[in-house]
């Protein structure tokens, strides 16, 4: 992030919306926006925004699968393919 020319106010995403928005799509760097002086919001590309949530949801996933794990709250290999079989022949997927 070039913090000189990715901060902007809030007068410029007013006026130059279009300009902004090309710019971080081109560049792939959020730009923040700041209203009297102080941060307010953060304009993403949404390619950018998907990978961050991607990221995001997996890193929640591998958090609350250590706390699983870590409470006893897990299964063998064995029994999780069971798990999974009986659950794909209730939807009749099973084969």
């Amino acid at each position: 992030m070039d913090t000189a020319r990715d901060i902007e106010p809030v007068t410029a995403l007013k006026e130059r919306t279009s300009e902004l928005v090309r710019r971080v799509a081109k560049t792939g760097n959020p730009i923040v926006i700041t209203v009297k002086g102080r941060p307010g919001a953060v304009l993403q590309d949404v390619a950018s925004w998907q990978r961050q949530r991607t990221t995001l949801l997996l890193l929640k996933a591998v958090v609350q699968g250590d706390a699983d794990f870590r409470a006893g709250r897990s299964l063998s290999h064995e029994a999780a393919i069971e798990r999974l079989r009986g659950r794909l022949e209730e939807i009749g997927e099973g084969g």
